[in-house]
Formats: C-alpha cells, sequence, structure tokens
C-alpha cells in the first residue's frame, strides 16, 4: 500500500506539470488523441475505489496511466530539443543574414566612398578637395596671367616708346644726312668756282 501510495502521489506530480504543459501547446496542431494526460487522472480518480481517506487504484490502471505519462513526457522531450533544433538554426540563419547585411553595407560604404572620391595621378581624393585643388590650380593660372598681362602691356610700353625714339631718331639722322650733303654740295660748288676762277687767272 505504501508503495502505491508513493507511485500515485509521483505519478500526481508528473500528471500535473504535463497537464500544464499540454494547456500551453493546445494552439498547435497534434495528432488527436482519446483522452489527454489529466483526462486518464481523472477517469482513474472516479474509478477507483475509496478506503478510508485515501483512493485505492488498479494496478495495472496505474501502470498504463504512468506508461502514458512516461510517452508524454518523452513526446514533450523530443518537441522540446526539436524547438532547440529549430531555434539554433534560426539562429544560424539570423547570423547569416547579419553577416550578408555588414558585407552589403560595407559594400554599400565602399561604394559611396568611390563614388565621392575621384583619383588624381594614381592618389584617391575626396570631390571636395580634388574640386579646391583644382580651383586652386585655376586661381594661380589666373593670378599668372594677370601678371604675364601688365608685364606684356610695361614691354609693350617700352617698345613703343624705343620704336618712337628710334624713328625720331632715324628722322633726325635724315635731316643731318641731307644737310650734310647740301653743305657737301655747296662746298663743292664753291670748290668748283675758286678753282675755276684760278684757272682764269692763270690764263691771263
Amino acid at each position: 500500500m505504501n508503495t502505491i501510495k508513493i507511485n500515485f502521489l509521483l505519478l500526481f506530480f508528473v500528471i500535473t506539470a504535463v497537464s500544464a504543459q499540454e494547456k500551453q501547446t493546445t494552439e498547435q496542431p497534434a495528432e488527436p488523441k482519446v483522452n489527454t494526460i489529466s483526462q486518464q487522472f481523472e477517469d482513474l480518480l472516479e474509478n477507483s475505489n475509496n478506503y478510508q481517506e485515501y483512493k485505492v487504484v488498479k494496478q495495472n490502471a496505474l501502470a498504463k496511466l504512468k506508461s502514458n505519462a512516461a510517452d508524454s513526457i518523452n513526446d514533450l522531450k523530443g518537441q522540446i530539443v526539436n524547438l532547440q533544433n529549430e531555434i539554433q538554426t534560426q539562429d544560424s540563419k539570423i547570423s547569416e543574414l547579419n553577416k550578408s547585411l555588414e558585407d552589403t553595407q560595407s559594400t554599400l560604404d565602399k561604394t559611396r566612398e568611390e563614388k565621392d572620391s575621384i583619383f588624381f595621378l594614381g592618389i584617391p581624393m575626396s570631390k571636395g578637395g580634388y574640386m579646391g585643388m583644382m580651383w586652386g590650380i585655376v586661381a594661380v593660372l589666373a593670378l599668372a596671367l594677370v601678371f604675364f598681362i601688365f608685364k606684356f602691356k610695361g614691354s609693350n610700353a617700352h617698345t613703343q616708346e624705343a620704336r618712337q625714339k628710334l624713328a625720331d631718331t632715324e628722322h633726325e639722322y635724315e635731316e643731318y644726312r641731307k644737310k650734310a650733303l647740301e653743305k657737301e654740295q655747296k662746298m663743292g660748288r664753291l670748290l668748283q668756282d675758286e678753282r675755276n676762277k684760278a684757272v682764269k687767272n692763270n690764263k691771263k
């Protein structure tokens, strides 16, 4: 009787735990069963005889209930293992998706960086830096052009002045040459006149 009582109490706690688990999984589709463990336990109590404050149950009925409870426990353990495997599979897929997301983000960042970068003489530069450098070069060239324009204007003015001085000098030289030629011709005529006078005097 003590053994039956102990087994009965242990079975009561097992059935209580299994019944609670079955209530949590009633919404999931499962194969139809004739009676749940809780219903079997209630049937066992109803069909048991009373002895003082105890219930007297048949050993074969208790053994059958115990076997059914063990089967339910094993089934729940199998479901737990399957759920754990499914969770591991989902965790693995989540890890793969996170890795794929990181790779995609890295590729996107690299693409954006390449899009915003320009290679100048084999050196990668940002578009802002490249534009700043190009505007700097344009500014330097513009300043150099302005400098050479002023330099050219100054040289051109000096050239014009030199040409004017050369023209004035050539004009003065031409005037001097003309005057010298006139003077030379005049002196030649005077000399010729003197010679003619000398010849006339000698004839006399």
